[in-house]
């Protein structure tokens, strides 16, 4: 395909994660011949001097940043200081020294957390900042906020080309099943699948079924980010999403039935819901970069719990 990024110098932070698995994976198909990946053994992103490091050893014309400290909303309650400080600082010192060495662009990597607990339904960007964030999450949100205003910031003082992308809850292939820091679909595949196994007659999951989300597969997201780095170079916030909404009720059932989980669904309703809804509008992407999902809901979810039942019995054979 070659193009935009082929004689670039493209660093993606978080690249050796699982977006950025798609990330890397999705440039090489765009024949990027300088895919730079700052891993966490060689670089702590939340430290100013090793970002100078970075920056001095990869020389990038583009930063793509995914990197995060992020989990579900239990992560989110045990670690609110922490997720508000690493990935502010993260984000602030990246675009601050991508800015000082008027690097080519900054693709800044918000969140669905960003948007206030009420947002009408779809989530409209120009909504961002009608409210306060749901409580679970707000500080992870609030600081990804703050790289939008900071891109402007830069963008209006500095003439500094920096873009801000609101990906929804993402899924797939290579997601994270640790149930300490999983999101909502790889904890509840983890869940039924080991019932399954230990032969129990039910599972009990937070809250109460009804809020809903949406979620976006992660090659889908992917693609969404790399066409936004090629074909915008706007001030304004653009979703990245489905479209779609699910109920967490019609979700585990959906789980369930592809797992072979059978027993009862037992609802913990002194565990939060989170956010009562969640579903973007991605009417901006579609305008400004042309970008829409090609993956079923269903299609996806059956390739994401077949890919961790796989990857289960291979680490199950090798002990």
């Amino acid at each position: 395909m070659g193009g935009f990024f082929e004689d670039r110098r493209v660093v993606v932070t978080g690249g050796a994660g699982f977006l950025g698995s798609y990330i890397t994976e999705g440039l090489r198909k765009r024949g990027c011949k300088n895919i730079l990946v700052p891993k966490i053994e060689d670089y702590d992103l939340v430290n100013i001097n090793d970002i100078v490091r970075m920056y001095d050893d990869m020389k990038p014309d583009v930063v793509i940043h995914l990197a995060a400290v992020v989990g579900g909303i239990g992560a989110n309650r045990e670690h609110p200081g922490e997720f508000f400080y690493k990935n502010l600082m993260m984000g602030v010192q990246l675009i601050e020294e991508g800015r000082k060495r008027n690097i080519e662009k900054f693709v800044a990597i918000g969140t669905v957390c960003a948007y206030p607990k009420f947002s009408p339904v779809p989530f409209k960007e120009e909504d961002l900042w009608n409210g306060y964030p749901e409580e679970t999450n707000a500080p992870y949100g609030l600081a990804k906020k703050m790289l939008l205003v900071q891109s402007q910031a830069y963008r209006a003082e500095y003439g500094f080309n920096s873009i801000f992308l609101l990906p929804v809850n993402l899924y797939g292939p290579g997601d994270n099943f640790d149930p300490a820091s999983s999101h909502v679909i790889p904890a509840l595949i983890k869940k039924c699948v080991d019932a399954v196994e230990a032969g129990l007659n039910y599972i009990e999951c937070w809250g109460t079924g009804g809020a809903s989300r949406e979620f976006i597969y992660a090659a889908d997201a992917a693609e969404g980010i790399l066409l936004a780095t090629e074909h915008f170079n706007g001030p304004e916030p653009v979703n990245v999403g489905a479209g779609f909404e699910i109920t967490i009720k019609e979700l585990v059932e959906k789980i369930a039935a592809l797992t072979g989980f059978t027993g009862e669904i037992r609802w913990d309703s002194s565990r939060p819901d989170g956010q009562p809804r969640r579903c973007l509008d991605t009417s901006r992407a579609r305008k400004l970069f042309g970008f829409g999902v090609k993956t079923p809901f269903d299609e996806g979810l059956k390739a994401t719990v077949d890919w961790y039942i796989k990857t289960r019995e291979i680490c199950n054979r090798k002990r």
